[in-house]
């Protein structure tokens, strides 16, 4: 895997967990699952594209 895409994967995760975090200590907030989902969804055609 490319570097790029590890580090993408690294941001993702992490943001997973301070999207997490932040939910669990002050409630949940749709803004930041909505911007979690589309970095995954960033991080997902990254992942692929550098497969091929």
């Amino acid at each position: 895997m490319p570097e790029m895409a590890k580090a993408m994967t690294v941001t993702t995760v992490a943001a997973l967990i301070l999207v997490t975090a932040y939910s669990v200590a002050l409630g949940g907030s749709g803004w930041l699952w909505f911007a979690w989902v589309v970095l995954g969804l960033v991080t997902l055609g990254v992942v692929t594209s550098r497969e091929r």
